[in-house]
């Protein structure tokens, strides 16, 4: 599922949100970007949770891939 999308790709939708950022504003950030679908559903599959900084969403999605492949 994540293996689509890198997450270079992603910060580039996640570009001026304001950190720390949950789940769903990291997708409200993502969706106002118009991100595609892979993009939407990298993000949907990080944990809930609060992120500090870019490359801890970075990390998620990375972590999230390999439990998908």
């Amino acid at each position: 599922m994540t293996h689509s999308v890198n997450p270079i790709q992603i910060q580039k939708f996640l570009e001026g949100i304001d950190y720390p950022a949950d789940r769903s504003a990291l997708l409200d950030a993502a969706r106002s970007q118009n991100a595609d679908d892979n993009v939407i559903r990298a993000i949907e599959g990080i944990p809930e949770g609060s992120y500090e900084k870019p490359t801890e969403v970075s990390q998620a999605i990375v972590e999230a891939g390999r439990k998908h492949d």
